[in-house]
Protein backbone atom coordinates (compact mmCIF):
# COMPACT_ATOMS: atom_id res chain seq x y z
CA UNK A 1 0.00 0.00 0.00
CA UNK A 2 1.10 3.30 -0.76
CA UNK A 3 0.90 4.31 2.99
CA UNK A 4 3.21 2.10 4.16
CA UNK A 5 6.21 2.92 1.54
CA UNK A 6 6.81 6.10 3.29
CA UNK A 7 7.40 4.04 6.36
CA UNK A 8 9.93 1.57 4.63
CA UNK A 9 12.30 4.93 4.25
CA UNK A 10 13.05 3.42 7.95
CA UNK A 11 12.49 0.18 7.63
CA UNK A 12 14.13 -0.60 3.94
CA UNK A 13 17.12 -3.37 4.18
CA UNK A 14 19.47 -0.99 1.56
CA UNK A 15 21.52 -4.11 0.53
CA UNK A 16 24.52 -3.44 -0.86
CA UNK A 17 27.16 -1.24 0.62
CA UNK A 18 25.71 2.23 -0.12
CA UNK A 19 29.09 4.65 0.57
CA UNK A 20 28.38 7.65 -1.68
CA UNK A 21 25.51 6.30 -2.86
CA UNK A 22 22.82 9.17 -4.12
CA UNK A 23 19.80 8.42 -6.10
CA UNK A 24 20.08 8.21 -9.69
CA UNK A 25 18.17 8.99 -12.64
CA UNK A 26 15.83 11.27 -11.72
CA UNK A 27 14.80 13.87 -13.72
CA UNK A 28 14.30 17.80 -12.93
CA UNK A 29 10.34 17.27 -13.30
CA UNK A 30 10.62 13.91 -11.13
CA UNK A 31 12.82 15.06 -8.40
CA UNK A 32 10.69 18.46 -8.35
CA UNK A 33 7.29 16.16 -8.14
CA UNK A 34 9.05 14.17 -5.27
CA UNK A 35 10.01 16.93 -3.13
CA UNK A 36 6.89 18.57 -3.70
CA UNK A 37 5.13 15.53 -2.08
CA UNK A 38 7.68 15.89 0.72
CA UNK A 39 6.18 19.34 1.47
CA UNK A 40 2.42 18.21 1.14
CA UNK A 41 2.97 14.88 3.27
CA UNK A 42 4.82 17.42 5.69
CA UNK A 43 1.60 19.84 5.38
CA UNK A 44 -1.43 17.42 5.66
CA UNK A 45 -0.16 13.60 6.08
CA UNK A 46 -0.38 10.82 3.71
CA UNK A 47 -4.63 10.49 4.32
CA UNK A 48 -5.36 14.18 3.25
CA UNK A 49 -2.99 14.54 0.49
CA UNK A 50 -3.98 14.61 -3.29
CA UNK A 51 -2.81 14.34 -6.60
CA UNK A 52 -4.21 17.43 -6.94
CA UNK A 53 -2.40 19.05 -4.27
CA UNK A 54 0.87 17.87 -5.14
CA UNK A 55 0.16 19.00 -8.59
CA UNK A 56 -0.32 22.63 -7.26
CA UNK A 57 2.79 22.20 -5.10
CA UNK A 58 5.23 21.26 -7.91
CA UNK A 59 3.38 23.76 -10.28
CA UNK A 60 2.50 21.13 -12.55
CA UNK A 61 -0.67 20.04 -13.62
CA UNK A 62 -2.55 16.48 -12.80
CA UNK A 63 -2.17 15.41 -16.28
CA UNK A 64 1.56 15.88 -16.05
CA UNK A 65 1.77 13.98 -12.60
CA UNK A 66 0.03 11.11 -14.19
CA UNK A 67 2.23 11.10 -17.41
CA UNK A 68 5.23 11.16 -15.01
CA UNK A 69 4.01 9.00 -12.81
CA UNK A 70 1.40 6.95 -14.00
CA UNK A 71 0.56 4.52 -10.99
CA UNK A 72 -1.08 7.39 -9.50
CA UNK A 73 -0.64 8.49 -5.99
CA UNK A 74 0.56 4.94 -4.64
CA UNK A 75 2.82 4.86 -7.36
CA UNK A 76 4.04 8.31 -6.51
CA UNK A 77 4.57 7.88 -3.13
CA UNK A 78 6.41 4.51 -3.67
CA UNK A 79 9.13 6.05 -5.88
CA UNK A 80 9.80 9.22 -3.22
CA UNK A 81 9.80 6.15 -0.81
CA UNK A 82 12.61 4.78 -2.65
CA UNK A 83 14.36 7.99 -3.14
CA UNK A 84 14.12 9.02 0.21
CA UNK A 85 15.61 5.34 1.59
CA UNK A 86 18.71 6.27 -1.09
CA UNK A 87 19.16 9.77 0.56
CA UNK A 88 18.93 8.57 4.07
CA UNK A 89 21.21 5.71 3.63
CA UNK A 90 23.49 7.32 1.70
CA UNK A 91 23.91 10.41 3.91
CA UNK A 92 24.62 7.86 6.84
CA UNK A 93 26.84 5.07 4.68
CA UNK A 94 28.86 8.47 3.90
CA UNK A 95 29.83 10.30 7.34
CA UNK A 96 30.42 6.19 8.54
CA UNK A 97 32.77 5.42 5.65
CA UNK A 98 34.84 8.52 6.32
CA UNK A 99 35.10 7.77 10.12
CA UNK A 100 38.65 7.23 11.10
CA UNK A 101 38.04 5.05 14.93
CA UNK A 102 35.38 3.06 15.80
CA UNK A 103 34.34 5.99 18.33
CA UNK A 104 33.88 8.04 15.52
CA UNK A 105 32.09 5.61 13.72
CA UNK A 106 29.56 5.10 16.68
CA UNK A 107 29.14 9.10 16.97
CA UNK A 108 28.60 10.19 13.28
CA UNK A 109 26.31 7.12 12.70
CA UNK A 110 24.50 7.33 15.81
CA UNK A 111 23.89 11.19 15.53
CA UNK A 112 23.33 11.25 11.67
CA UNK A 113 20.64 8.70 11.57
CA UNK A 114 18.95 10.21 14.29
CA UNK A 115 19.33 13.56 12.87
CA UNK A 116 17.68 12.15 9.84
CA UNK A 117 15.09 10.65 11.65
CA UNK A 118 14.47 13.96 13.51
CA UNK A 119 14.37 16.48 11.17
CA UNK A 120 12.52 14.77 8.26
CA UNK A 121 9.38 17.31 8.29
CA UNK A 122 6.66 14.43 6.18
CA UNK A 123 8.01 11.54 8.18
CA UNK A 124 7.53 13.22 11.35
CA UNK A 125 4.13 14.73 10.73
CA UNK A 126 3.05 10.80 10.00
CA UNK A 127 4.61 9.82 13.27
CA UNK A 128 2.68 12.53 14.91
CA UNK A 129 -0.78 12.46 13.61
CA UNK A 130 -0.86 9.19 11.52
CA UNK A 131 0.44 6.21 13.60
CA UNK A 132 -0.94 3.39 12.40
CA UNK A 133 1.37 3.86 9.27
CA UNK A 134 4.92 3.53 10.89
CA UNK A 135 4.39 1.75 14.40
CA UNK A 136 3.23 -1.39 12.94
CA UNK A 137 6.01 -1.50 10.97
CA UNK A 138 8.24 -0.44 14.74
CA UNK A 139 6.33 -3.42 16.90
CA UNK A 140 6.14 -6.72 17.58
CA UNK A 141 7.62 -9.37 14.61
CA UNK A 142 7.67 -6.11 12.24
CA UNK A 143 10.82 -4.95 14.95
CA UNK A 144 12.85 -7.75 13.94
CA UNK A 145 12.51 -7.06 10.24
CA UNK A 146 13.98 -2.94 11.09
CA UNK A 147 16.58 -4.14 13.52
CA UNK A 148 17.68 -7.13 10.70
CA UNK A 149 17.81 -4.20 8.27
CA UNK A 150 19.61 -1.99 10.39
CA UNK A 151 21.91 -4.83 11.21
CA UNK A 152 22.93 -5.66 7.68
CA UNK A 153 23.45 -1.97 7.00
CA UNK A 154 26.14 -1.23 9.62
CA UNK A 155 28.04 -4.40 10.44
CA UNK A 156 30.36 -3.89 7.48
CA UNK A 157 31.42 -0.85 8.80
CA UNK A 158 32.11 -1.81 12.86
CA UNK A 159 33.54 -5.18 11.05
CA UNK A 160 36.86 -3.27 10.31
CA UNK A 161 37.23 -2.75 14.09
CA UNK A 162 35.21 -6.08 15.38
CA UNK A 163 34.95 -9.21 14.31
CA UNK A 164 32.42 -9.98 11.14
CA UNK A 165 30.12 -11.84 14.35
CA UNK A 166 30.63 -9.27 16.74
CA UNK A 167 30.32 -6.84 14.06
CA UNK A 168 26.56 -8.48 13.53
CA UNK A 169 25.75 -7.90 17.66
CA UNK A 170 27.15 -4.57 17.90
CA UNK A 171 25.30 -3.79 15.09
CA UNK A 172 21.95 -4.47 16.25
CA UNK A 173 22.68 -3.85 19.45
CA UNK A 174 23.26 0.05 18.86
CA UNK A 175 20.17 0.04 16.51
CA UNK A 176 18.04 -1.13 19.55
CA UNK A 177 19.72 2.14 21.71
CA UNK A 178 18.61 4.48 18.54
CA UNK A 179 15.27 2.87 17.86
CA UNK A 180 14.60 3.34 21.73
CA UNK A 181 15.94 7.05 22.02
CA UNK A 182 14.01 7.84 18.90
CA UNK A 183 10.61 6.40 20.49
CA UNK A 184 11.21 7.83 24.14
CA UNK A 185 13.25 10.95 24.27
CA UNK A 186 15.60 11.10 27.09
CA UNK A 187 16.12 14.98 28.40
CA UNK A 188 20.02 14.36 29.27
CA UNK A 189 20.66 12.70 25.61
CA UNK A 190 20.11 14.54 22.63
CA UNK A 191 20.76 12.13 19.76
CA UNK A 192 21.11 14.67 17.16
CA UNK A 193 24.11 16.12 18.77
CA UNK A 194 27.61 14.57 18.44
CA UNK A 195 28.69 15.56 21.49
CA UNK A 196 25.75 14.36 23.41
CA UNK A 197 26.07 11.07 21.78
CA UNK A 198 29.73 10.93 22.47
CA UNK A 199 29.54 10.89 26.10
CA UNK A 200 26.82 8.19 25.67
CA UNK A 201 28.83 6.19 23.44
CA UNK A 202 31.82 6.39 25.75
CA UNK A 203 30.40 5.97 28.66
CA UNK A 204 27.84 2.76 28.08
CA UNK A 205 28.93 1.70 24.30
CA UNK A 206 32.62 1.92 23.90
CA UNK A 207 32.93 0.00 27.09
CA UNK A 208 31.17 -3.53 25.82
CA UNK A 209 33.16 -3.38 22.74
CA UNK A 210 35.95 -2.81 23.37
CA UNK A 211 36.65 -6.83 24.48
CA UNK A 212 36.39 -7.75 21.19
CA UNK A 213 38.87 -5.42 19.43
CA UNK A 214 41.72 -7.39 18.15
CA UNK A 215 44.71 -6.93 20.13
CA UNK A 216 46.57 -5.91 16.89
CA UNK A 217 44.11 -3.71 15.92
Amino acid sequence: MAAIALAEVVTADPGAPLAGFQPMGLNHQEARIIDATLRCIARWGMGKTTLDDIARQSGYSRATVYRIFPGGKEGLVERVASVEIARFFGAVAQRMAAADSLEELLVVGIAEVSRRLRDHEALQFVMAHEPEVILPKLAFSHQDEVLSAATAFAAPYLARWLGDEDAARAAEWVARIVLSYTSNPADDVDMGDEESVRRLVRAFVLPGLVTSIPASV
